[in-house]
């Protein structure tokens, strides 16, 4: 498409087709898109910066197009260096050196390889809704020790009243929009499921992502699995780490990282696939629940899911964080405000 981790990871990598909600979708927004003409940035207007990862070489800004209304949020990643073309695209003399300094056995180098071995990743969101600009901001994040109690009583009645749309998901699975894209399907409608690159993924096997939306609508997530999901889990372990073993030259499955996000970004149930040595957003224990972990819970008890304390990240930018803060579960003090 579609890491303790900072709170910049998080926001950033996460699918801008997500936060179309129905109430937020402008009129006619294909007409107010700058898509349909963009070629360069020269007509974007720098607002501000929302987030400078120096650690994952990313940059998020808001702004906005001439000629066009409405907000835009543009991301920019280095990519990945790929192993298997570092004498093709690196080590030519097109790959110009500007020497900093030397001393004895050490020099430093600026290098400037040739412009169509040196691109940067770019996403841009047009029309950007409030939604999008407030998830994508560098936040103060807290950690929810979500009981069941307060999933029903806070997080279940936000996610029913704020719930983005999932056509986008819809759309994948029906063959409406990025079939050709689609890696491995199984169209059983109880234990099938599309594996489809994630938005993130620039195609070096060096970051490898993939995702898998089970074709099953309903399930929102972890919480709502149950032994019945079973059969649906183990088929997207089994088959999706066979297809991408066939589709990526023999890619074994001990080295990929299978896992959900708890929360989810979006609310239909879907697992990430990642290469084991890539630190892929949102990896570390306060959000990611490996695959295998959720099987096994399920297995030694049916409703492990609904029972369990679960943790998970917020913002406080985000409406949830409020809404916890107002039951007194949390507090805005924090370590970035002192």
């Amino acid at each position: 498409m579609a890491s303790v981790e900072k709170a910049s990871d998080e926001a950033t990598y996460v699918n801008p087709k997500k936060f179309k909600s129905s109430n937020e979708e402008p009129k006619e927004s294909k007409k107010y898109s700058v898509h349909e003409s963009l070629k360069d940035l020269s007509k974007f207007q720098l607002k501000r910066v929302l987030n400078n990862n120096a650690q994952k070489k990313l940059l998020c800004v808001e702004g906005t197009f001439a000629d066009h209304d409405g907000a835009a949020i543009v991301l920019l990643e280095k990519k990945a260096f790929v192993e298997e073309k570092l004498d093709e695209h690196l080590f030519t003399e097109s790959s110009k050196l500007s020497k900093e300094f030397e001393n004895d056995v050490y020099g430093n180098y600026n290098c400037f390889p040739s412009i169509e071995h040196n691109s940067i990743k770019t996403t841009i969101i047009h029309p950007a809704m409030e939604k999008h600009i407030a998830k994508f901001e560098n936040q103060p994040i807290h950690i929810v020790e979500e009981t069941p109690k307060l999933y029903e009583e806070i997080t279940l009645p936000h996610l029913k009243k704020e719930q983005f749309s999932l056509q986008w998901v819809y759309n994948i699975l029906e063959h409406k929009a990025e079939k050709e894209r689609i890696v491995f399907e199984d169209p059983d409608p109880k234990t099938g499921f599309v594996l489809i690159p994630d938005l993130k993924w620039d195609g070096s096997l060096e970051t490898l992502y993939l995702l898998a939306i089970p074709m099953l609508k309903g399930i929102k997530s972890i919480r709502d699995l149950d032994q019945s999901h079973l059969p649906l889990l183990k088929n997207i372990r089994d088959a999706g780490t066979k297809a991408i073993s066939k589709k990526y030259s023999g890619f074994p499955a001990s080295q990929l990282r299978i896992y959900f996000h708890y929360q989810p970004s979006f609310y239909h149930l879907h697992i990430h696939f990642t290469y084991l040595k890539y630190d892929a957003p949102g990896i570390f224990t306060e959000k990611a629940h490996l695959l295998s972990t959720v099987i096994n819970n399920i297995e030694l008890m049916g409703e492990y899911y609904s029972k369990a304390t679960l943790s998970f990240v917020v913002k406080e930018s985000e409406t949830l964080f409020s809404k916890y803060q107002a039951h007194g579960v949390l507090s805005s003090q924090s370590v970035e405000k002192k």
